[in-house]
């Protein structure tokens, strides 16, 4: 009894490093690779390093991002931190979400430009 009473201790600091070390380190791993299988054209992507892209083409290792319109980098799968979710476009079908500056009609009592109309 006293053998396992001696033990006691370095199991519990086993057992505590495989909760708070390992198991959380395997499911951040489990989801990169779920991240990486999921990539498909077409879907925004944010890398580890901030980039902002939009997926062109994914080969075994490597994902094709264009950064801009006709300028694409190859990148290696693991660099993509993180798909960014498609904003929803509203009514007017603009994707930003905004309808534009709004038109308002100048009050009586202003020429426009903040100043008051001289009676």
């Amino acid at each position: 009894m006293s053998d396992l009473g001696a033990l006691l201790p370095f199991i519990i600091i086993l057992l505590a490093f495989w909760l708070l070390i390992i198991r959380p380190a395997r499911n951040r791993q489990r989801q990169q690779l779920s991240l990486q299988r999921e990539l498909a054209p077409g879907q925004h992507v944010m890398t580890t390093s901030g980039l902002h892209a939009t997926v062109s083409a994914v080969e075994d290792d490597v994902v094709v991002l264009e950064v801009a319109p006709g300028v694409t980098m190859r990148w290696a799968k693991q660099a993509v931190a993180r798909i960014i979710p498609a904003a929803p476009a509203d009514e007017t079908g603009d994707e930003t979400g905004s309808a534009g500056p709004a038109e308002t009609e100048p009050d009586d009592h202003s020429p426009g430009d903040g100043r008051p109309r001289p009676e």
